[in-house]
């Protein structure tokens, strides 16, 4: 919202399942979520090591590539960037092209339209402007796969936050009172009224029940979220 009404130039959001993409769109901006492991993550809390990441949140594509330039590098606290050395010096604004949309087919999900009328203009007025750009749009096109990764998602997103907390804690916080994920579900009982006045702490109390990562239940859905993920 900061970056929307101009009292900051740009921001950094982090994303483990729609939290750049999903306010960027609902505040017009232009949001990134890199490929996992083309940035750090050392110091943000994690969610799900398999999803989180970073990323530039901004006005224009422009300074959206300029953030992403330098946000991307190898950090030896996080493996999974060893990958990022290949893009050392990738200057992604060098690769904004104004014509860049002629010849693109871009695919028009009708099933989301309908809500609101404003927001249904809004998108027709895009759309619009995609054509004028020289875009191809497939409209409709649907996803027939739609909710089928869901329980796979949740699965992982229950076993990696309870060991990613876990290491978190232990990491970056040796002293702190909260050690574990049950110290967590404990504090936020005693002061329910305080930090749980909207939410409970239903997500958490399910992480807490899972097991290790070598659990054959977590294998099988990671294993099987790769696969659906293509």
């Amino acid at each position: 919202a900061a970056v929307s009404a101009n009292l900051c130039a740009v921001a950094v959001g982090t994303e483990t399942d729609g939290s750049i993409i999903c306010p960027a769109s609902a505040n017009g901006l232009v949001g990134i979520k890199p490929t996992l492991g083309l940035l750090s993550r050392s110091g943000i809390i994690p969610i799900a090591a398999s999803q989180d990441t970073a990323g530039p949140m901004a006005r224009s594509v422009a300074d959206a590539a300029l953030l992403l330039s330098v946000m991307r590098g190898v950090d030896a606290e996080d493996p999974a960037t060893a990958a990022a050395a290949a893009h050392a010096g990738v200057d992604y604004s060098a690769s904004l092209d104004p014509g860049a949309l002629r010849g693109k087919r871009i695919g028009v999900l009708r099933q989301f339209f309908g809500f609101n009328a404003q927001v249904d203009a809004t998108l027709e007025s895009a759309l619009a402007t995609l054509r004028a750009q020289g875009a191809e749009l497939v409209d409709p096109v649907e996803l027939p796969h739609r909710g089928g990764y869901d329980e796979e998602e949740v699965a992982l997103l229950l076993y990696e936050g309870e060991d990613g907390l876990q290491r978190y804690l232990d990491d970056r916080a040796p002293d702190a009172p909260i050690k574990s994920l049950s110290d967590l579900i404990a504090f936020n009982q005693r002061e329910a009224a305080r930090v749980m006045p909207w939410f409970g702490q239903e997500t958490l109390i399910a992480a807490e029940a899972k097991g290790p990562l070598s659990e054959p239940e977590y294998v099988q859905a990671r294993d099987s979220a790769k696969r659906l993920a293509g």
